[in-house]
């Protein structure tokens, strides 16, 4: 059986879709499948469609959110509940093609155990959210070492992979990044981002920075790095500047006045303040792991028209 992860936010006009389309895709490849639909705290009626749905298709399953609890949550909340062999993970929007799912399903099939989806295009979008979007995929490979230029959470995943994932510890997991930590068979399908159907993106240029700065600290100790070469690069300035104050100084044409100095404490100032922000974000992410808090937290869960209480309610989900 193939599972499908769907992460749901303020999704009301595309669930039944989207039960729809991925069906039509997966019914004549001759296996069973369950369509996970987690809703993270939409503030639309999301849950509404979901619950319709699972009264109408046997194979859809609803996870509900207390609140909302971001993305990569939903992912993971996602796959906790999922009871298949392989577990796929795309958008409920549907600008991930479910026809690329058929082919995902054919390589996992020849052994491949983790089938990622890369962009071939990225559909149409304004010129600053696709500087936006270019700036922050640039950011997060170098910060995290695993190329992002076209990477997508759109994945098919051997049970063995997702459970490699889900027994993972730390509270701020990064989905995309950790799939290709996790290694196993692995090989690539391309697809082309398509438009949305209903809706708006709920991303935004800042909700892609906050993005981009959460998943970094919680996957790459790489911005700490750059403190050190920050450093670097003022002590080689203070050094040439000490030089040139000395040779001025000894041959009597020393400038007076106090420019020099008040540049050098603003830019060491910057430096240090901007440095020691960053050090607090890295202590209260391990704050944010200290106090062990779950992922999320779930207030029902629906199974093909039957409501379950969940397992573990108000714990993590991890097994």
């Amino acid at each position: 059986m193939i599972s499908v992860v769907l992460p749901s936010y303020n999704e009301e006009e595309n669930i039944l879709r989207a039960v729809e389309r991925i069906g039509e895709v997966l019914r004549p490849e001759g296996t069973d499948y369950e369509l996970v639909f987690v809703n993270d705290g939409s503030r639309d009626g999301t849950w509404q469609k979901i619950l319709d749905a699972a009264r109408e298709d046997s194979h859809v399953v609803g996870v509900n959110f207390s609140r909302n609890f971001g993305k990569e949550a939903a992912i993971l909340a996602g796959l906790a509940q999922a009871k298949g062999d392989c577990c796929a993970v795309m958008d409920c929007d549907l600008q991930h093609p479910p026809e690329t799912l058929a082919e995902m399903l054919r390589l996992w099939r020849e052994g491949y155990e983790v089938i990622e989806g890369v962009k071939r295009s990225r559909g149409t979008e304004s010129a600053l959210h696709r500087f936006a979007a270019g700036s922050f995929y640039r950011l997060m490979s170098g910060a995290t070492g695993v190329d992002m230029s076209r990477a997508s959470d759109f994945k098919l995943m051997d049970r063995k992979a997702v459970n490699a994932i889900l027994s993972l510890p730390e509270k701020n997991a990064f989905f995309r990044a950790l799939s290709s930590w996790v290694g196993f068979r692995t090989t690539s399908v391309e697809f082309d981002v398509q438009d949305r159907e209903a809706g708006v993106s709920k991303w935004s240029s800042r909700s892609l920075a906050s993005y981009a700065v959460r998943n970094i600290t919680s996957f790459s100790s790489a911005p700490l790095q750059l403190i050190t070469v920050c450093g670097g690069l003022v002590l080689v300035l203070a050094v040439i500047l000490g030089i040139q104050t000395l040779v001025r100084y000894f041959s009597g044409t020393a400038v007076e006045g106090f420019t020099t100095v008040i540049l050098l404490i603003l830019l060491i100032g910057s430096v240090l303040m901007l440095s020691l922000g960053l050090i607090g974000y890295y202590l209260a992410q391990i704050y944010n792991e200290l106090k062990n808090r779950p992922r999320y937290l779930i207030s029902e869960v629906v199974r093909g028209g039957g409501n379950e209480s969940p397992e573990g309610e108000g714990r993590d989900e991890r097994k």
